[in-house]
């Protein structure tokens, strides 16, 4: 069996406050793209239960073997389900480390193969539930359209986006690694924010350049001055809204049909394609 993990970006994020569990309570709506991984999921009988053999190619990732999160969702239900021996191949299109959600989208769509593929008949909101253990923001990937994501990220409600229909996106990866956890321990919370975004994206498009807002920008841009000049660029070439995409490395900017265009940003890895 054979799928495509799809990538994603963040329209805004709120970094609310820091919980007891150490994580960070947020609020972003999330946004399916169709810059995609491939995935292949093959039962593999002549090897006793519980085993995982697994692949990666493409892209480097950092970590492998049991430290990948196809991996490890493989063994989480393999463990509650006594499920037969798999061998994983993974193709990486989506860079790491960069605000795309790859890593994620690959262990969701490894749980809802793994779902199909020996008919074991978990809910959405089950399947949800193992994602929440995996990664914060991976249990969007199981419904994997447009959604008000909440608590850490593993809260997810659907979110109207007619607003985006006519728009395509562009991507700008600058080849950057950005963990997440640092990017996190240099953010201030700040809970007044609770419950704006969805007012914020209630207006038009054309406002939101200056009022919707990705926290992390002010961090990482400190540190990465090229990331804003990429931001910039992408609204000089047209772009309705740009914006850093999780807490990066990645900046993307929407733009109209009609107004899409091959734009030139050096050495950076551009990508454009579909919304949803």
């Amino acid at each position: 069996m054979i799928t495509f993990p799809n990538a994603k970006i963040n329209l805004g994020l709120h970094v609310l406050d820091r919980r007891e569990d150490g994580f960070h309570n947020i609020e972003s709506v999330i946004v399916p793209v169709s810059l995609c991984d491939s995935l292949e999921v093959v039962p593999d009988y002549k090897v006793a239960s519980g085993h995982c053999s697994m692949e990666v190619y493409g892209l480097k990732v950092q970590g492998g073997g049991s430290e990948n999160l196809c991996y490890r969702a493989y063994s989480q239900l393999a463990e509650q389900y006594s499920l037969p021996a798999v061998n994983i191949r993974l193709l990486k299109n989506i860079p790491t480390g960069a605000g795309l959600g790859g890593g994620s989208a690959d262990a969701a769509f490894t749980i809802k193969m793994l779902n199909d593929l020996f008919g074991l008949k978990m809910t959405t909101e089950l399947m949800e539930g193992h994602c929440a253990e995996l990664g914060s923001d991976c249990s969007f990937f199981i419904g994997n359209a447009t959604a008000l994501t909440s608590g850490r990220g593993e809260m997810v409600d659907a979110f109207n986006s007619d607003m985006l229909v006519g728009y395509q996106v562009v991507v700008v990866h600058p080849g950057l690694h950005i963990d997440t956890g640092e990017a996190y321990s240099n953010i201030t919370p700040d809970a007044s924010k609770r419950g704006l975004l969805m007012n914020i994206l209630a207006n038009p498009m054309g406002q939101w350049k200056d009022t919707l807002v990705n926290d992390f920008e002010a961090v990482v841009f400190t540190q990465y001055p090229q990331l804003q000049s990429i931001k910039e660029k992408l609204y000089d070439n047209g772009a309705a809204y740009a914006s850093l995409s999780g807490s990066g490395s990645s900046l993307y900017g929407l733009f109209k049909d009609t107004m899409l265009q091959d734009l030139q940003f050096g050495e950076y890895q551009v990508w454009s394609g579909a919304i949803g």
